[in-house]
């Protein structure tokens, strides 16, 4: 059925949208290119992208309102209908599900007497599942306004839902304290965190993110030894106590290996038929050989 057109903002929300809009448009060369920002800043007004901020978005950038819903309903992080002060977001990917984030999720549920994207009866918290929150060395991970809080347990999550109910003060594991979905909407419009210390409280990665890192410039296990693998060639990883399925030559030479030659077994020359001259590469087969 048809639909009445969008109610209008109140005159004061408008003109405080319109100014914030005109500041957001100086900063790109093309007005259109700011409607993720735009969405984001009525998003901050509503807890969610509106007809009424569907229609601001359109008339200011001259767009019409299927372009602009065609943006709004791709992204995950506009709401299509009103929300909670709290985002909780359930990482239920791969290896946080297998850590226990499933079991999360199935306890908020129950305990929140809520679904996916649907919102407790007081409207503080709106729960979800989240696909990956990109931080599988913390798993399991839920995010609260996209504020992280690894490590979580049953238990432990439903403790933070309480206090988030309760408005009781949670710290986040990493990043800026927490702040309300609405003023995290405003933020990610691309304006400053007010806050007294917010901006200086980041977020770095923690010690398990980095060590993939620092094993690929060598600074890791600098003690680690290394044995050649089967052809007798550097490059292998294994450690040299390391369980092995294969036979390794009692004179295998044991050494300590430079930073380029500490690679893992994945990383050494592999043969291929390019490489190897007992299976040379012929020429592409005709169809149906």
């Amino acid at each position: 059925m048809p639909q009445l057109p969008a109610p209008a903002y109140p005159a004061d929300v408008r003109a405080r949208l319109d100014a914030d809009a005109k500041e957001v448009i100086a900063r790109y060369p093309g007005s259109r290119s700011a409607l993720l920002p735009l969405l984001h800043l009525v998003q901050s007004e509503e807890g969610y992208v509106s007809r009424t901020g569907t229609a601001f978005c359109a008339e200011t950038l001259d767009l019409t309102t299927a372009e602009v819903m065609a943006v709004a309903t791709f992204y995950s992080m506009y709401r299509r209908k009103p929300s909670g002060d709290y985002q909780v977001g359930v990482c239920t990917n791969t290896l946080c599900a297998v850590m226990g984030g499933d079991a999360i999720f199935d306890t908020l549920k129950e305990h929140l007497g809520v679904g996916n994207n649907e919102t407790t009866e007081d409207g503080k918290v709106t729960l979800e599942h989240i696909e990956c929150n990109a931080a599988c060395d913390f798993a399991p991970v839920v995010m609260v306004n996209w504020e992280f809080f690894d490590n979580q347990t049953p238990e432990s999550a439903t403790q933070l839902v309480d206090d988030l109910i309760a408005g009781r003060t949670v710290e986040p594991t990493r990043g800026a304290p927490l702040c309300s979905y609405k003023e995290t909407a405003r933020i990610l419009a691309g304006f400053p965190d007010e806050r007294p210390g917010a901006v200086e409280a980041t977020g770095g990665a923690g010690p398990a993110s980095l060590i993939g890192l620092k094993l690929a410039k060598g600074e890791a296990l600098p003690k680690a030894r290394v044995v050649s693998p089967r052809d007798g060639q550097p490059g292998g990883g294994q450690r040299e106590d390391a369980p092995s399925h294969d036979a390794q030559p009692h004179d295998a030479q044991v050494h300590d290996p430079s930073p380029a030659e500490r690679l893992s077994s994945h990383d050494a020359p592999q043969q291929t038929s390019a490489s190897d001259p007992e299976f040379p590469a012929g020429p592409a087969a005709e169809e149906g050989e």
